[in-house]
């Protein structure tokens, strides 16, 4: 993974830093009902989900920092990384994402209720409304809503997500209805395509394969 700046080693420096610039602090966001899974400790967790071909790779290193999470991720298939930093509650604050500079190529924040922009001040308004990141070639992005959304089983809440191009660095809005069909497993459905997926999760939540697209091969 390409290095981290120094500024991004500590979520607060990155805060204060980004409000000087005139944009959007970032805030903690309401606590909600988790659901019945089985709490993470302290020390995270490392996963990694190898794609049906075979040939790529994406991992994540999960680790409390600053009250909160934060997710170090590679997507093989993209030859990227990615930085998501997240509340106790697993509410997205933040979204790094290099490709092959030490830089981010994209660095979004949210206030925590639905508001985004840029570190450089810049206020995204099309994104304002979404809760979730998503990315295509990793099944980290599906854990967040897993670990979140406090439904019982039958249950289903919609959101807005913003789904990101890697190659373009593209943002599409996308509204997603997720649905928890039994303790360990979930489906999602995007209401922009009409494409189905069910993820089957562990006790902590965590996905265990994607039929069709991924199968966790190490979780530590």
């Amino acid at each position: 993974m390409a290095a981290i700046p120094r500024r991004l080693q500590s979520p607060f420096a990155a805060l204060h830093e980004w409000q000087s610039l005139g944009g959007y602090g970032i805030a903690t966001c309401d606590a909600v009902a988790m659901p019945q899974y089985t709490p993470l400790g302290a020390s995270g967790f490392s996963a990694s989900w190898t794609m049906l071909d075979g040939a790529h790779v994406s991992s994540v290193d999960l680790a409390w920092e600053n009250e909160g999470w934060t997710a170090n991720g590679t997507i093989g298939a993209d030859d990227a990384t990615f930085v998501v930093r997240m509340s106790a509650q697993w509410v997205v604050q933040q979204f790094l994402l290099f490709r092959d500079m030490d830089e981010p190529d994209l660095w979004l924040a949210t206030d925590g209720h639905g508001r985004w922009g840029e570190m450089n001040g810049a206020h995204r308004t099309e994104l304002d409304g979404c809760i979730d990141i998503d990315l295509a070639g990793t099944p980290f992005t599906n854990v967040i809503p897993i670990r979140r959304l406090p439904l019982h089983v039958g249950h289903s809440a919609s959101q807005n997500v913003i789904t990101i191009d890697i190659e373009t660095l593209g943002v599409t809005v996308v509204p997603q209805v997720y649905t928890r069909l039994d303790t360990h497993s979930w489906r999602y459905i995007s209401l922009l395509t009409g494409n189905e997926v069910d993820v089957n999760v562990d006790e902590h939540g965590f996905v265990i394969d994607e039929p069709g697209s991924f199968k966790r091969e190490s979780l530590q």
